[in-house]
């Protein structure tokens, strides 16, 4: 493999392993139907507790899977999947450079 896809691997690896737990795809499902949800409003649907929430946001938002917003004393977050989709497709591309120099 090329240095270039052994870089996007590195990029990638956070962002499946936030997206292989069940309760992160819950928030970010929930995110990406609602456009942007606040901490209470997530905690009600999920039916975790507000530290609970907290924790997987706080994760998401280290990975840059979300940005969030504060407004008073509440904070609405939301999706931010274009930088983790920019680094799936130089990804994949990469990849798919490498396969054609090996045939």
């Amino acid at each position: 493999m090329s240095k270039q896809t052994m870089f996007y691997m590195k990029k990638c690896a956070p962002i499946f392993s936030m997206l292989q737990d069940e309760r992160r795809q819950e928030i970010t499902q929930l995110l990406f139907e609602n456009r942007e949800l606040s901490v209470t409003a997530l905690t009600e649907k999920l039916s975790l507790s507000r530290p609970a929430v907290s924790h997987h946001l706080k994760l998401l938002l280290d990975t840059e899977l979300v940005t969030v917003r504060q407004e008073g004393k509440e904070r609405y977050y939301r999706m931010n999947l274009r930088p983790a989709l920019t680094y799936l497709k130089n990804l994949t591309d990469s990849i798919e450079s490498d396969i054609k120099q090996m045939e």
